[in-house]
């Protein structure tokens, strides 16, 4: 009888060992094939946050070309104001010449005095220099415009032209993006020749300067003093149109 429990309780341990042997494979399979799933599962969020991640960028890329795009535009919507109102101070300053009366005579009496003054320029020889420098600026050449208007200014302070003269210096030091120049040179015309019809429009051009150079304030505060000291100018309504946006 011994012989025959020895085996049996072999065969049930075999049967036992081969029970476990399946169940340990079935429980690798599921194991395998939740692993599966879970990879599965954290590969898919992952290449749909790199799809978004992708789309995001290329909404980002398409935006800032739109944006590079505005710009663009707005830059030449920029310049070309700034050059229409510049040919248009040329055609103004042009025209307002010509009804200009030159000083006639080679000399002007005092009449407080009874005696003769300072002897008149030569206004022919004045409009030449003028137009020289002038015609420098209109062609672009503004580094030469600026040495011509300057030596204009020195040589002729008293001239019915030298109020012009001060104001395209600052223009042409502004065109070399010289704004402490520009206005510095348009600071004269407020001031020395503040009377002309040049002053407004050199406010003007003292403020765009200040705007350029970061200081809003000082910007805001130039237009304010055309519209105070020169209300019914062009210059005055423009600078309205400009305290608007601000």
């Amino acid at each position: 009888m011994r012989p025959v429990r020895i085996a049996f309780l072999i065969a049930a341990l075999g049967a036992v060992q081969a029970h476990a042997g399946v169940f340990d494979d079935e429980e690798a399979r599921r194991q395998v094939s939740d692993l599966r799933i879970k990879t599965e599962a954290r590969f898919d969020q992952q290449a749909k946050a790199q799809l978004d991640l992708a789309s995001q960028i290329q909404r980002q890329v398409e935006e800032i070309a739109r944006l590079r795009g505005q710009i663009e535009t707005l830059n030449y919507e920029l310049e070309t104001a700034k050059k229409r109102q510049q040919d248009f101070y040329l055609d103004l300053d042009t025209r307002l010449r010509k009804f200009e009366s030159p000083a006639a005579g080679n000399a002007a009496v005092d009449p407080a005095a009874g005696t003769n003054a300072k002897p008149a320029g030569d206004p022919a020889k004045e409009s030449q220099d003028y137009e020289a420098a002038l015609n420098q600026f209109k062609a672009g050449k503004y580094k030469e415009a600026a040495a011509g208007f300057g030596a204009f200014v020195q040589k002729y302070p008293d001239s019915s032209l030298a109020p012009n003269a001060q104001y395209w210096l600052g223009n042409a030091w502004y065109a070399q993006r010289d704004c402490k120049r520009a206005i510095e040179a348009q600071s004269l015309v407020t001031t020395k020749y503040a009377e002309s019809a040049k002053a407004p429009d050199a406010w003007l051009a003292i403020s765009t300067c200040q705007q350029e150079m970061g200081n809003p304030t000082g910007a805001k505060r130039s237009l304010e003093t055309v519209i105070a000291k020169y209300p019914s100018a062009p210059a005055a309504d423009t600078a309205r149109e400009r305290l608007k946006k601000k």
